[in-house]
C-alpha cells in the first residue's frame, strides 16, 4: 500500500425497511475491504443481494459479517443469504453471531427460531473455525472480568467490543427457549428440515439445494422486539487509523489519525455506557470522540439516554428505518440528540424521507433547534462517508 493512498471510511445504510442492514467499506487507495452488519427483514432482501450483486468480479470477499440479534429486522436477511447453495459468489471470513451454543453449552445449537435457522445454515455452510472465528468459537461477550475485547481486521479496522453482557445473554437465552415450539430445542437436524420448508427464505432452486419446496406456504413469523432480544445485541465500536503521511480529512475530534464510528445495534444503553466508561477510563479520556454513531434501535426513545450522549461526541447521527411496524424514530430521542450532543449543530442522517422523520426535514425546525438533516433520495439507502 502506497503511503500517500487515502484511506477510506465508509457507511451505507441500505434500504431496510423498518430494520438494519449496514455495509461498511474501508481500506486506501484501491483495496477495498468490507462488513456487513445485519440483513434487515425478508422484504428488504433485494437490497441486500443487489449489493452483493454490484461486488467487483475478483474482489468479493467480506471480512466480517455480523447478526448483531436475532429479531427478523435484523436476521431475515441473512439467513436468506446463507441459505443460497455454496459455492457462493462471494467470500467471508468471519461471521459473529451468539447462537444458543454460545449461552448453554450442553445443549448445542440452539437458538430462537430465527436463530435455530442462522445456527443451522451456520454449522452446515461454513467451514470449520469461521464462526465467531476472532473469539475462538466462544461467545461474542463483554466480561466484567477481562479487558474489552479487541479484535482487529485486515486492514487495520479494530473492533472494540461494548455489548451483550453475558447476563443479557443469560435473559436472551429463556427468550429463545420459548420460542421454539415446533420442534425440540437443541435438535439441528430438525431445525434444518423446518428451515427447508420456509418459503420466504427460498432461493429458486430450493432453501437447502437438495430439498423441494412445499406446495403450502407456512404461516408467515413475525416476532416483535422485545427487551431480551435487544439486550444481546453485539454493539461494538469501529476505528480505522490513518497512516500519519496520508492526506485525510479530520475526525470529529480534530484528529485526523483515525476514523472511528459507533454501531449500537439495538443494544441497552445500560450496557453500552457501562462499557464506554470503561473504555474512556483505559484511554484517560472524559468522552470518546467518533464521526459517526448508528443510533441504537431505529431511534426508539428508550435506546438513547442522556447518559450516553454524555460519554459519546460524535457529528453525525444515522437512523436506519422506514418508520414501518413501530413507527421509529421516536420524536423524544431525535430530540434528546439535538438537544444532547456535544457537537453543534448535529447532523441526523435517515436512509428513508418518511412520516415518521418528515418534520426533521423543515428548514425553520432546523435554524430553531440548531441542527441538520440528510435523507436519503430515492430508495436506494444512503452513504455516509467518514
Amino acid at each position: 500500500m502506497s503511503a500517500t493512498a487515502k484511506t477510506f471510511f465508509r457507511i451505507r445504510m441500505l434500504p431496510a425497511l423498518h430494520g438494519d442492514c449496514l455495509w461498511i467499506e474501508y481500506g486506501a487507495g484501491k483495496r477495498t475491504r468490507r462488513v456487513l452488519i445485519d440483513g434487515g427483514p425478508i422484504g428488504a432482501w433485494n437490497a441486500l443481494e443487489s449489493q452483493l450483486k454490484s461486488l467487483p468480479a475478483g474482489d468479493r470477499r467480506i471480512e466480517l459479517v455480523v447478526l448483531t440479534h436475532v429479531d427478523t429486522d435484523h436476521v431475515d436477511g441473512l439467513v436468506r443469504l446463507f441459505a443460497e447453495p455454496p459455492p457462493w459468489p462471494f467470500t467471508v471470513r468471519d461471521v459473529w453471531f451468539n447462537g444458543w451454543r454460545h449461552m448453554e453449552q450442553a445443549h448445542g445449537l440452539l437458538g430462537g427460531r430465527q436463530g435455530e435457522f442462522f445456527s443451522a445454515l451456520l454449522a452446515q455452510r461454513l467451514d470449520a473455525g469461521q464462526w465467531n472465528r476472532a473469539f475462538d468459537g466462544a461467545a461474542v461477550v463483554v466480561r466484567d472480568d477481562a479487558p474489552l475485547p479487541r479484535i482487529e481486521l485486515a486492514g487495520g479496522l479494530a473492533l472494540t467490543l461494548l455489548s451483550p453482557t453475558p447476563a443479557k445473554l443469560d435473559r436472551m437465552r429463556d427468550a429463545w427457549r420459548k420460542d421454539v415450539r415446533d420442534f425440540d430445542p437443541g435438535d439441528l437436524d430438525a431445525a434444518w428440515a423446518v428451515l427447508a420448508r420456509q418459503k420466504k427464505y427460498l432461493p429458486a432452486d430450493g432453501l437447502l439445494g437438495s430439498t423441494p419446496e412445499l406446495d403450502e406456504l407456512l404461516e408467515k413469523q413475525s416476532r416483535p422486539d422485545n427487551a431480551a432480544a435487544n439486550g444481546s445485541s453485539i454493539a461494538f465500536l469501529a476505528e480505522l487509523a490513518v497512516p500519519e503521511s496520508a492526506p485525510a480529512s479530520r475526525s470529529a475530534s480534530g484528529d485526523p489519525a483515525v476514523k472511528s464510528a459507533l454501531f449500537l445495534a439495538d443494544a441497552h444503553p445500560d450496557v453500552v455506557c457501562e462499557s464506554l466508561r470503561r473504555l474512556l477510563d483505559e484511554r484517560g479520556q472524559g468522552t470518546l470522540h467518533v464521526d459517526a454513531v448508528k443510533v441504537a434501535h431505529h431511534g426508539s426513545k428508550a435506546n438513547t439516554t442522556d447518559e450516553l450522549m454524555s460519554l459519546v461526541r460524535s457529528p453525525k447521527f444515522l437512523v436506519s428505518t422506514n418508520g414501518g411496524i413501530f413507527r421509529h424514530p421516536d420524536a423524544e430521542a431525535v430530540q434528546r440528540i439535538v438537544a444532547r450532543s456535544l457537537v453543534q449543530p448535529p447532523l441526523l442522517v435517515f436512509n428513508y424521507r418518511c412520516a415518521t422523520n418528515e418534520a426533521w426535514g423543515e428548514a425553520d425546525l432546523q435554524r430553531e433547534l440548531g441542527f441538520e438533516a440528510l435523507f436519503a433520495e430515492g430508495d436506494d439507502g444512503i452513504t455516509i462517508e467518514l
